[in-house]
């Protein structure tokens, strides 16, 4: 066991990350939590369907054609976000006890609750991409006065070697901010575009299906974008 301790300590990684201090050892932590809320999204996407729609637009031909409960059981059941906005929009208009305001109301709820699980998630993303490289701009800064206190108390027997090397260890810190943070921005830009896909598509699909819909009047937005 004693014997394991000096042999992780001289990994580059913890060895860099023991010398940036403990702003380094936030920036390891945000870069772990960045990696758990990619992949736990990526998981919440899938389940949500957001790759798929097959049955959403087999549901709107059958919808065109004048099948209407054929187009209501096509979507009926389905987990995926386009096929419960698109059974919303169908079995409310199919009620006869529901008019066509209720309906477009209820259709405006369900794809209101979608698109907040779409994008549930994107502001732990967008603070980590705006605070890490700020605690790796706060360690540069702070070992940059620890450097020049050292070189203040050496005066002329000062080592330029040794000050260099302090230097260098101060900027680790804002390189280590700027790797977490430019992946983290990547990822949200992205899923954000999955995100504004999704609303589109919903808008379009729950349209088509009101606008098809005996004596429906021209739909007004239905919802919009998730803050």
């Amino acid at each position: 066991m004693n014997d394991i301790a000096p042999t992780l300590a001289s990994l580059p990684l913890i060895a860099m990350i023991r010398d940036g201090g403990w702003t380094m050892w936030l920036i390891a932590a945000l870069s772990v939590l960045t990696l758990a809320v990619v992949l736990w999204k990526l998981w919440s996407l899938w389940r949500l369907g957001m790759w798929g729609g097959s049955h959403s637009r087999r549901a709107l031909a059958l919808w065109a054609e004048g099948r209407r409960h054929d187009a209501l059981a096509e979507v009926r059941g389905r987990p995926s976000a386009r096929a419960r906005v698109a059974q919303a929009a169908i079995g409310t208009s199919l009620d006869p006890a529901i008019d066509d305001k209720t309906a477009r109301e209820e259709t405006g709820r369900v794809a209101r609750q979608t698109l907040y699980r779409a994008r549930e998630g994107l502001r732990a993303l967008e603070l980590i991409s705006t605070i890490a490289p700020l605690l790796g701009l706060l360690g540069t800064v702070l070992g940059m006065i620890a450097a020049f206190q050292v070189l203040q108390e050496s005066g002329n027997r000062a080592d330029p070697s040794a000050l260099a090397g302090g230097i260098w260890e101060a900027l680790l810190t804002t390189a280590a901010g700027m790797s977490v943070a430019i992946p983290a921005g990547i990822a949200l830009s992205w899923f954000e575009s999955l995100a504004d896909r999704l609303q589109a598509d919903l808008e379009d699909l729950a349209t088509r299906i009101f606008v098809k819909a005996p004596d429906a009047p021209r739909k007004p937005r239905l919802f919009e974008a998730a803050e």
